[in-house]
């Protein structure tokens, strides 16, 4: 078993910013990749980054350029940098592990884009 949980999420403006970060515990394999998803009432759940074990990130085009997705294996964190946001990426943001053998979600942290 591992267990997911996020933090960071909160109210912020047009054109601000804010980090989110995933701990993940127990259970966890060398081999794992770590990813944020997002989700509203209106749309299913969006992929929105995807970081290896060996760092390298990969990023919907939605978010490219804007979002940064960075990992600490040593403290099993890993982290949302998000700037520039606007109104469209608020969002209930989940972060998910998984490894060769199995996957596990977080509750998600929200994040909300308002004036």
């Amino acid at each position: 078993q591992v267990q997911v949980v996020e933090s960071g999420g909160g109210l912020v403006q047009p054109g601000g910013s804010l980090r989110l970060s995933c701990v993940a515990s127990g259970d966890i394999r060398s081999n794992n990749n770590m990813a944020w998803y997002r989700q509203t009432p209106e749309k299913q759940r969006e992929w929105v980054a995807t970081i290896t074990s060996e760092a390298t990130p990969n990023y919907s085009d939605v978010v490219k350029g804007r979002f940064t997705i960075s990992r600490d294996n040593g403290k099993n964190t890993v982290y949302l940098q998000m700037n520039d946001l606007n109104p469209e990426d608020t969002a209930l943001y989940y972060c998910r592990y998984n490894d060769d053998w199995s996957y596990f979600w977080g509750q998600g942290t929200q994040v909300t884009v308002s004036s």
